[in-house]
């Protein structure tokens, strides 16, 4: 392989690693074709927000959208139903902010990872909000790229690797 193939190979794998998993069953939606029910929740949630981007998914039957912002310098994803409820919100943090109880779990499991993505998941379940749990997409040692969520207090909820996305 020439070095420029390399290159571009590698450029193409870090967006994929980068930009996150896309599902099968998520349909890119231009904002001004989202329901007015669901941009009046984000800009009232968010006014100062910039909307960047909105998609529409089905998760477990149900239709939802998820509107991507950039508040400040912070990007955060918006997951609203069709009627305007808020349903989540993944606001990606510093690795630094995460717990403490996380940052060692991570440490203990994947020793000399890199950080890719670090997000702050929050729920909302008869209107309150519960902070839910923490998404880190990281590259392991050896140099597979993983998917972790996991409670406050360190307790792994769910791994996937992500197959077909090793970072050489």
């Amino acid at each position: 392989m020439t070095r420029v193939t390399q290159a571009a190979v590698g450029a193409t794998l870090a967006l994929f690693v980068l930009a996150g998993p896309v599902r099968a069953d998520e349909k890119k939606v231009p904002l001004d074709k989202l329901p007015k029910p669901v941009l009046e929740t984000v800009k009232k949630r968010f006014p100062k927000a910039e909307l960047l981007g909105g998609e529409k998914e089905t998760v477990d039957g149900k239709t939802e959208y998820e509107v991507e912002i950039k508040d400040g310098e912070t990007k955060i994803d918006v997951t609203v139903s069709p009627d305007g409820t808020l349903l989540g919100i993944e606001k990606v943090i510093a690795a630094k902010d995460l717990p403490k109880a996380v940052t060692e779990a991570l440490d203990a499991k994947y020793p000399k990872a890199t950080f890719k993505t670090v997000e702050e998941v929050t729920k909302f379940k008869d209107g309150k909000e519960q902070p839910a749990y923490y998404e880190v997409l990281l590259v392991a040692a050896d140099k597979k790229v993983f998917e972790v969520e996991l409670a406050a207090d360190g307790k792994v909820l769910n791994t996937e690797e992500k197959k077909g996305k090793k970072k050489d």
